[in-house]
């Protein structure tokens, strides 16, 4: 039986990015043999549409770039993947590096001018409470070894 892997949806070509496109990454199929894939959005899963107004941490909350507090959607969404993962026994997932929710080396800055520094989603947060491994889209390699 393959183990299951917890993944953005925008990796696979789903098109949840706040733009309404999505991260597709060319090979990323081949994890499909190794794993069974746990399809996971969670803005959208915490109810924000697609597309939608970006939004970047400032401090607890999470904003979007007009001003709107959404940190209700967020943590709501990061629930739903905790409570997926349980679910399915993820011990690893692959996440879209940088988002306000999936990221788990960079996020941007809460400013809106394009800085990222270190720091992890409101998504990731919750998952490292399950100790689950968490890998970016850059680290694809990794998983398939």
């Amino acid at each position: 039986m393959k183990d299951s892997l917890l993944i953005s949806g925008c990796l696979l070509g789903n098109n949840t990015k706040y733009n309404g496109k999505n991260n597709y990454i060319e090979g990323i199929d081949k994890l499909k043999e190794k794993y069974n894939l746990i399809v996971i959005c969670p803005e959208v899963m915490g109810g924000l549409s697609i597309p939608r107004d970006p939004s970047e941490i400032n401090g607890d909350k999470v904003y979007s770039n007009k001003g709107l507090d959404v940190t209700d959607e967020f943590n709501k969404g990061a629930i739903i993947a905790y409570e997926l993962a349980l679910k399915h026994n993820c011990k690893k997932a692959l996440l879209k590096d940088g988002s306000p929710s999936c990221g788990s080396k960079n996020i941007y800055d809460g400013t809106f001018t394009g800085n990222k520094v270190n720091g992890e989603g409101i998504t990731v947060r919750m998952l490292r409470k399950l100790d689950i491994e968490i890998y970016t889209e850059k680290e694809i390699e990794e998983l398939l070894k």
